[in-house]
């Protein structure tokens, strides 16, 4: 957010360029600024096509050559960092990352999200790698989409608060599935666990040229759009749901407090 604000883009967003001494705590860094550049610096440069990165996080509007790099590439290489971090494995591991992969990408393809990952987060995923760039959030959006996540869930975690708010819902049945997953006996554990994926010999997820020519007009597959509807249908049922319920307790607090000066106002 911060680095968008300056209108600068990134251009080479990946796992491999965030890093930390832990990751358990807020002291997170982006790094590997190489390729960034100011928005509309140079925009005729004859080396604009060329691309440089981590094929399975680079956007398919990039790929293609359809459009200039812009902020919104940056989110869709946030959306796949993102599906990474809560499933537990890098995009497509197991084919190769080649012409191949980048020509389904521009036709739609994007990592499988499971089920049990809370809908309020695949539909803040889904929404980061949409085809239709300007559909896709910016990071100021999604970060107070984020920071409402997390003090709600911390609410709960601290002062058990919010237990009716479906993000701390869903995350409760996640972890419940996750829970179950690892009392099932090992023949099971070996088929779900994701540090189990093979990695095929030819998935690179370190950043390199790629020249790729004559790959389609990005867009999503069949039934993205639908989905990622339905997502936004029940997301905003459940925000108007909580919403009233914070409303109806901040009448009762002003009703309660209404009811205190009453009270005083009859004592004097």
């Amino acid at each position: 957010m911060d680095i968008h604000k300056l209108d600068i883009v990134h251009q080479d967003f990946h796992p491999g360029n965030i890093l930390s001494y832990n990751f358990k705590n807020y002291s997170i860094k982006i790094s590997d600024f190489g390729l960034s550049k100011l928005i509309g610096v140079n925009p005729n440069n004859p080396e604009k096509k060329n691309i440089f990165g981590v094929l399975p996080y680079i956007a398919p509007e990039v790929l293609s050559g359809d459009e200039e790099y812009t902020k919104a590439a940056d989110v869709y290489s946030y959306g796949i960092i993102a599906y990474e971090i809560v499933v537990g494995i890098p995009p497509y591991p197991d084919i190769p990352h080649n012409k191949d992969l980048a020509m389904k990408i521009c036709d739609g393809l994007r990592p499988k999200i499971p089920f049990h990952i809370p809908k309020i987060i695949t539909r803040m995923i889904m929404r980061c790698w949409d085809a239709r760039v300007i559909q896709r959030p910016t990071f100021k959006e999604l970060n107070n989409e984020l920071q409402k996540y997390y003090w709600d869930y911390r609410d709960y975690l601290e002062y058990n608060k919010n237990k009716d708010l479906e993000i701390v819902i869903q995350i409760k049945k996640a972890e419940e599935f996750s829970a179950n997953q690892e009392s099932t006996n090992t023949t099971t554990i070996t088929t779900t666990t994701p540090l189990n994926y093979q990695t095929h010999p030819q998935a690179i997820y370190t950043s390199r040229l790629l020249n790729y020519s004559n790959l389609p007009k990005p867009k999503n597959e069949e039934n993205f759009e639908r989905e990622l509807e339905e997502l936004t249908k029940s997301f905003y049922q459940i925000n108007s749901r909580n919403n009233n319920k914070e409303n109806i307790n901040l009448s009762q607090n002003q009703l309660k407090v209404l009811k205190f000066q009453q009270c005083k106002i009859i004592e004097h």
